[in-house]
């Protein structure tokens, strides 16, 4: 069973026992995360969601991804200006889709 979800602003498409990385939820390691806000599963297409439909997934852990570097300068001016980023995420498990 497939479903397309929504979280963080962004839409996921997952299938049961998918690991997948999401916008940083606030929700402790080991937990479940129970999302309702879905738009599709299978071949049901909802308007805008899906009545009763929910996806359940495993916290594995949270992290940060690797730096990138954002640099800006304005040429002949002598503006530099040099930072760093590191997004905040959560690796998640789908347990269930129903």
């Amino acid at each position: 069973m497939k479903a397309i979800f929504t979280t963080g602003g962004k839409q996921y498409y997952v299938s049961e026992k998918d690991e997948i990385y999401v916008e940083k939820l606030p929700n402790e390691v080991g937990s479940e995360v129970t999302f309702t806000t879905v738009l599709a599963i299978d071949d049901k297409v909802g308007t805008p969601y899906v009545e009763g439909a929910k996806v359940v997934c495993e916290v594995l852990k949270h992290g940060r991804q690797k730096k990138i570097k954002v640099f800006k300068y304005r040429p002949k001016k002598k503006y530099r200006k040099t930072q760093g980023h590191r997004q905040p995420y959560t690796k998640l498990v789908v347990k269930k889709i129903s």
